[in-house]
């Protein structure tokens, strides 16, 4: 292959991956600004109240709650966690999680767009019957020390640093109007932005390169030629193996659902695969960072097969009522959308301008733990200490005793990160 070829294929990967990247930027930041208002605004003893526990009650609300949700993967995993630190039972903040996912309305409406009305249908039922048959598998599989043990685990997932957390005393109006309300929400957004961007960058240009995949290698890999049933079981599993190789965000997968559509899967494989947003390389990364190893492959495990299961049941009901598609669209058709100045783009403008408020108010009132390197809020940073004549602001204790334990190090990174002496370096309260 010539060197001109193979420049011009990794532009076009990294272009499928930035037209992906695209589609979902504004689901993204919105995502991550209700993770932070979660934990900045919400109170653990709120989140005891509404999600604790693991009866169907408090499932069910987590599924209403992620449905209201963003649609973003990576942002629904975060909120799921900080709301499992708070006290939300495991079976719920898992509801949540494939909720946000699944039933949210922007999702229904790339569904449309991309693959019909009987996939977004097709969606919608699975994902309920998904999130039932995880209640059930929770409940079964998981103990109740275990579920402790990844909340344990989920509150020191940030290395030891914290961010902030509702104090339970301020009202919704206060919540609003407060300036150290937003900030707290701020530093919240900009903290899992910087604990997750390697993990979305990475989907995202795996995504893109797949995407270039020609139609022939879907369609050995589809057993296209093979009896209607061995290729339905076949592709149901096939399916998420490709999602954990290659998908990023819930409604940014659903182009490439639609190649694959294209390519020959079956119904089923494609419904599997939009579920299997939950368990990609990066996410089962993120589960092995809040909760631990073996809790997280257990519940990889877990969710791979409830994603199955419910794939293959849709499959089923659906075939039964003739409301799968016939005919299948073209890949050209699928990749040649481009990007457009539409409803996409003036939601990315407007939500990117949000991001970057929110960005600039931790500029503005933060300062950087020259421990971990995290953005805190010096007007409220419970831990703080003064070091030749300088005070210095950290997320929690154990930054501030590690600095403590090697002040001279620290103080001499804090300064010289930037090229001067105000990264890391915190003014004292005034």
């Amino acid at each position: 292959m010539a060197i001109t070829e193979i420049l011009s294929t990794i532009a076009e990967g990294l272009r499928n991956g930035f037209q992906m990247a695209w589609e979902v930027w504004w689901a993204l930041i919105l995502g991550f600004a209700l993770s932070g208002m979660v934990q900045a605004w919400v109170s653990h003893q709120s989140m005891e109240r509404v999600l604790g526990g693991r009866g169907l009650g408090a499932t069910l609300k987590a599924t209403g709650l992620g449905a209201a949700s963003s649609s973003c993967s990576y942002a629904a995993i975060a909120i799921a966690k900080s709301t499992f630190q708070k006290g939300a039972g495991l079976p719920a903040a898992i509801a949540f999680m494939f909720a946000s996912t699944n039933l949210v309305f922007e999702l229904g409406i790339v569904l449309w767009i991309f693959l019909g009305p009987e996939f977004t249908a097709a969606e919608f039922a699975g994902g309920f019957l998904l999130i039932l048959l995880m209640w059930g598998a929770v409940r079964r599989f998981f103990s109740d020390s275990e579920e402790e043990d990844a909340r344990a685990h989920a509150q020191e997932a940030d290395t030891g640093h914290a961010h902030a957390m509702a104090s339970g005393k301020r009202t919704l109006r206060e919540q609003l109007t407060s300036t150290q309300a937003w900030s707290d929400v701020a530093h919240n957004f900009r903290g899992d932005w910087q604990m997750l961007w390697k993990e979305m960058t990475a989907g995202f240009l795996i995504a893109g390169f797949v995407a270039l995949l020609p139609a022939s290698v879907f369609e050995a890999a589809f057993l296209t030629d093979a009896p209607a049933g061995l290729r339905t079981v076949e592709n149901v599993v096939v399916g998420p193996l490709i999602a954990i190789l290659s998908f990023v965000c819930s409604v940014g997968n659903i182009p490439l659902a639609a190649i694959l559509w294209a390519g020959g899967i079956s119904f089923a494989g494609v419904i599997a695969f939009i579920y299997a947003d939950l368990i990609t390389l990066p996410i089962v990364l993120v589960y092995r960072k809040y909760y631990g190893n073996r809790f997280a492959l257990k519940l990889a495990g877990l969710m791979l097969a409830a994603m199955i299961v419910a794939a293959l049941a849709v499959d089923l009901a659906f075939a039964g009522a003739g409301l799968i598609p016939e005919s299948r669209p073209s890949i050209e058709s699928i990749t040649d959308r481009g990007i457009k100045f539409n409803y996409t783009a003036v939601l990315n403008i407007l939500f990117t301008l949000a991001g970057a408020a929110l960005v600039w108010l931790t500029v503005r009132r933060g300062e950087m733990d020259p421990v971990c390197r995290m953005r805190v809020d010096r007007y409220a940073a419970p831990h703080h200490t003064a070091y030749e004549g300088h005070t210095y602001f950290f997320c929690s204790a154990g930054c501030q005793a590690e600095f403590e334990s090697k002040p001279e190090h620290y103080a001499h990174h804090a300064h010289g990160t930037r090229g001067n002496r105000r990264r890391g370096l915190l003014r004292s309260r005034t």
